[in-house]
């Protein structure tokens, strides 16, 4: 009865490999094809390996693409707002992180936001008549070849990639990295990193990354990040499996071209979330200098030295009301925090959506780094004679 073991006769160690392999196939089918291909449209896939991955994914998760695609990309347009699927901003971290695949489902339910959010998604007999029509089959076939490579403990193989998505993607990728991490970036919404390698759930742990870079194949940014799921692009568009669209510009610099122009201006556009951080890190030292002579009784208990950092990089509209108070009493206090605050936020004309040509924003560009430059301050100096050579990578 040796057959009864399954097909596959491993050690106890191999079945541990074996769940993380499968499971890992899996991440990466919702990381390269559901999420940076389907729903952000960041690369194409060679048709083979599109097929590939809708079968894994109908066979592992009975997930179907429109709805997948149509879900996401309702949270990204209403971010931690109440018509967001699956925010712990509004609905708490508890909820999203246990309940996120009930919290999928309901959404799936609502037809209209399939449509309105779904299109582009495969529409070819296929999906038509196995992979929607059919969509909960799947994952019993996966069942019955569990049992038959590895046994009676394929059974639990089965459940452990059952949850795995529900888990890790509806749960800590959805609630987690919208709720605890760090941020390279200070955009609209919560989303977080939650480390910096991203290898566990295929990068999906650089979630503010990808919030700030949303159609970027890419989701790493700083030198010091890994993303697996872009290290097998990577190897798929070398193989010609795969031809990446988009990624994520990078802040450059330019000697050649000291003098501004309209192609500083696009740069700057191009590099906001970029050059609003490097302004606070490069202006760290003034504020630090300037906040050990502020003594605010009603500021103890705040990291206030870390919060100047994020309203450095913040647009202004970002920073929450109860807040504003607080940088008020502070700027109140120092004609130099109040400058480097007041030059940071006219930066955001330069990328707000607004009826001024780009010759004009050309002209606020020119006279920014002018009124910069004659400040006094000696790091915001550096920083403008720095913005006149930006480009994009």
């Amino acid at each position: 009865m040796a057959w009864f073991n399954g097909l596959l006769d491993l050690p106890w160690w191999g079945y541990i490999v074996a769940t993380l392999i499968l499971t890992h196939i899996t991440i990466a089918s919702v990381t390269i094809f559901l999420h940076r291909s389907q729903t952000h449209r960041g690369l194409d896939l060679h048709p083979v390996v599109n097929h590939f991955f809708r079968l894994w994914l109908w066979l592992t998760t009975g997930m179907v693409t429109k709805e997948w695609v149509a879900i996401h990309r309702k949270h990204h347009a209403r971010c931690e707002t109440p018509e967001d699927p699956h925010s712990p901003q509004v609905l708490g971290l508890k909820k999203v992180l246990w309940q996120g695949a009930e919290l999928y489902r309901g959404a799936a339910k609502d037809k209209d936001l399939i449509e309105k959010f779904g299109r582009g998604t495969p529409d070819d007999w296929l999906e038509r008549n196995v992979y929607t029509r059919h969509s909960a089959k799947g994952i019993f076939i996966t069942m019955a070849l569990d049992l038959l490579l590895f046994g009676p403990i394929g059974l639990t193989i089965w459940a452990v990639q059952m949850v795995w998505i529900p888990f890790w993607a509806a749960g800590v990728v959805n609630g987690v990295g919208h709720f605890w991490g760090y941020r390279n970036f200070e955009n609209e919404d919560a989303s977080t990193n939650l480390i910096p390698w991203g290898i566990l759930i295929g990068g999906e742990e650089l979630h503010n990354n990808h919030h700030t870079f949303g159609t970027s194949a890419k989701f790493s940014y700083k030198w010091y990040e890994f993303d697996i799921g872009w290290m097998y692009i990577r190897i798929m568009e070398t193989l010609g499996l795969a031809k990446v669209l988009r990624v994520a510009p990078k802040l450059a610099e330019d000697a050649s071209r000291p003098q501004l122009d309209l192609e500083h201006v696009q740069a700057i556009i191009a590099n906001r979330y970029a050059i609003a951080a490097r302004y606070a890190r490069e202006l760290k030292d003034v504020y630090r200098s300037e906040l050990e002579k502020i003594s605010l009784p009603e500021l103890h208990n705040l990291n206030i030295k870390r919060q100047m950092k994020i309203w450095l990089k913040q647009d202004a509209k970002d920073t929450p009301e109860v807040e504003r108070e607080q940088l008020a009493a502070l700027l109140a206090q120092s004609k130099v925090l109040d400058t480097v605050y007041s030059m940071r936020q006219e930066l955001t004309r330069l990328w707000e959506r607004s009826s001024l040509s780009r010759e004009q924003l050309l002209k606020e560009l020119q006279d920014w780094c002018r009124r910069a430059e004659a400040s006094g301050i000696t790091a915001l100096q550096q920083f403008a004679r720095s913005l006149k050579l930006v480009a994009i990578a």
